[in-house]
């Protein structure tokens, strides 16, 4: 029993830790001798055996900033013996070039005033060093922001046409050991072409020279408005990051003296908790060249400047309708392309046949709307009988096969019941007519006087009326015929009128709501300078008896008497509606200003 107290006794004096006095020392090192000037290095001294130490004042030597940094405590124990020390750290900014010593300095301790070793730094001049690296303070970023955050812009092609949809990533990359994330979504700066709304971001991890990064992935398309060389972007975006407070991105400071940090790092380290700043950072990716060629001349009528690859399928319903009533056609245009300039299908052969303004939905399969299907419903009344609705036709451009395409639906059957009432020929009833009288043989003459011979001898006499022989009918079917053929053709064309009429009034019916619409001022550029477009295709409509989806720039202008500066702010108004309006999404989705607003319907309201 007695043994066992005193093993006990044994192992419990060995288990005190033992704490004995020490003289205070004190050693100086920089966690780099070379430099160059921009570049801050970091200055720390190390006091051990005394918790009571006061670091030195503040250091300063002509060509080099050095600003404390703040301290860390450190506890070691070796066999069972426990020492305590403090850490200073200092930033040395370097301003210039040359070799400079930073002398001894002191340090108060309970056992006196103790010095440190003088320090040697070299510094190399840096011509790529400016005044946009360095703080409000004068100070250099101590962290290369490239390394923190980086922007790409991702675009798969070199070169593409006037109005192609080109699909676009924009990706931004945030460094997976610093506190950082995005302030605002990015956005891609540039002229001559529209973007689509940026898709939510997709996130992932990547592992990009070395270093673990988040990176955020975000889908959109471009599509040029004109032709020739393009610089898209370059993608600019904010970002905030929490990071270490003027330090120089060295080892850790437990690595200075010997030990080991697993949590070190070469690139990135935060030596002191809670020394951390916000820091909000411009990011900036490079530009991509793109090449913009131009659709080819001589392009069919029907082209509305839809480009990708589509493909066209119909149906009618109902299927049995009665003379005026009407037929529902949907046309479905589904692919891959520029949706917002794919319009409605048209009637190859109208003739017999009422087309009103079609209705149109578009559905997209993808984030951005780069693809999808656009349906129509057309609503097409028959004039007369018929026994199919003729195809309908669409024209886009395909940038694969560079060329136009026209793809044609098939013929749709239907019934159309009932007839158009036509005039009644006259009858004639024979039936009622009294018979032909025979001709009296005349009475014999006296030999001795002649007969006076008062007709031909070649004539056939008859006594049957007039309206009963084939001559009066012949004479009188003539102008019959023609009076019948008058009619016709006056039923026609007061029809034609009729479907005139109604059009232009539609017309005017269109021109009177945009214009409201126009006043208001809330529309997004794009719609808004769609809009002033269609109010000058119709009012051209209007004035020359074409169709408006026809009318150009150039027909608009020769349609009225306008001065040269007029006729140049009208072939203007269709540039910048084409600017805005082509391919997918867009440069302009903020509302008008009042001085654009009111340029615009003068110049509308003065065309007459």
């Amino acid at each position: 029993m007695f043994r066992r107290l005193f093993f006990l006794g044994l192992l419990t004096l060995a288990a005190t830790p033992v704490v004995r006095a020490e003289t205070p020392t004190v050693t100086a090192v920089l966690t780099r001798s070379e430099t160059i000037v921009g570049r801050p290095v970091q200055l720390q001294i190390k006091v051990s055996g005394d918790s009571n130490a006061t670091r030195p004042n503040d250091i300063s030597l002509d060509g080099l900033e050095i600003h404390f940094g703040g301290e860390s405590q450190l506890v070691e124990t070796r066999n069972f013996h426990f020492s305590y020390s403090v850490v200073y750290s200092y930033t040395v900014l370097p301003l210039k070039a040359g070799t400079f010593t930073i002398p001894p300095q002191a340090v108060r301790t309970s056992n006196g005033e103790i010095r440190t070793p003088a320090l040697t730094l070299n510094v190399s001049p840096n011509d790529g060093a400016s005044a946009s690296g360095r703080g409000r303070n004068g100070a250099s970023s101590a962290i290369d922001e490239r390394k923190i955050v980086f922007a790409e812009l991702v675009i798969p092609k070199t070169s593409a046409y006037v109005g192609e949809v080109v699909p676009v990533e924009v990706r931004i990359g945030y460094n997976s050991r610093i506190r950082s994330g995005p302030l605002e979504p990015p956005h891609i700066s540039g002229q001559g072409f529209t973007t689509q709304p940026l898709s939510p971001p997709q996130q992932s991890v990547e592992n990009v020279g070395g270093s673990q990064y988040n990176v955020l992935t975000y889908k959109t398309a471009i599509s040029a408005a004109r032709s020739g060389k393009l610089e898209i972007g370059p993608v600019e975006a904010k970002a905030v990051a929490a990071v270490p407070r003027r330090s120089s991105g060295s080892q850790s400071p437990f690595d200075v003296f010997g030990m080991n940090d697993p949590f070190s790092d070469p690139f990135f380290n935060d030596p002191f908790a809670g020394a951390l700043e916000q820091r909000q950072l411009d990011v900036k990716s490079q530009p991509v060249n793109l090449e913009v060629k131009p659709l080819p001349p001589n392009a069919p009528a029907s082209f509305a400047g839809a480009v990708g690859i589509f493909n066209l399928t119909t149906e009618v319903n109902p299927k049995t309708a009665q003379v005026g009533d009407p037929f529902t056609v949907t046309a479905r245009i589904s692919g891959r392309g520029n949706f917002d300039r794919v319009t409605a299908p048209t009637v190859e052969e109208d003739r017999g046949w009422h087309a009103y303004p079609p209705s149109a939905n578009f559905k997209a399969d993808d984030d951005v709307g780069l693809s999808g299907s656009k349906t129509f419903e057309i609503v097409l009344t028959p004039n007369e009988n018929k026994t199919a609705i003729p195809p309908l036709a669409f024209t886009y451009f395909d940038p694969l096969k560079e060329s136009y395409v026209t793809l044609k639906g098939e013929k749709l059957p239907v019934v159309v019941e009932g007839a158009i009432p036509s005039t009644p020929a006259p009858a004639i009833a024979s039936a009622s007519l009294p018979p032909p009288l025979a001709r009296p043989t005349p009475a014999a003459q006296a030999n001795d006087i002649l007969y006076q011979l008062t007709d031909s001898p070649h004539w056939k006499r008859s006594f049957a009326p007039l309206y009963l022989q084939p001559v009066f009918w012949t004479s009188q079917a003539v102008p019959l015929l023609g009076l019948i053929g008058f009619f016709g053709w006056k039923t026609r064309q007061r029809r034609l009128a009729n479907r005139e009429g109604q059009r232009r009034a539609a017309w005017e019916q269109e021109t009177a709501d945009l214009q409201k619409k126009l006043r208001r001022g809330d529309e997004p550029a794009e719609r808004y300078f769609a809009g002033a477009l269609r109010m000058v295709q119709l009012k051209t409509a209007l004035a020359r008896r074409v169709e408006p989806n026809n009318v150009d720039a150039e027909t608009a202008v020769a349609a009225f008497q306008l001065d040269a500066e007029k006729q140049e702010r009208v072939r203007e108004l269709f540039r910048r509606s084409d600017e805005v309006r082509y391919s997918g999404g867009h440069n302009g989705h903020g509302a008008i200003d009042e001085q654009t607003r009111r340029e615009v319907m003068d110049l509308i309201e003065n065309l007459s």
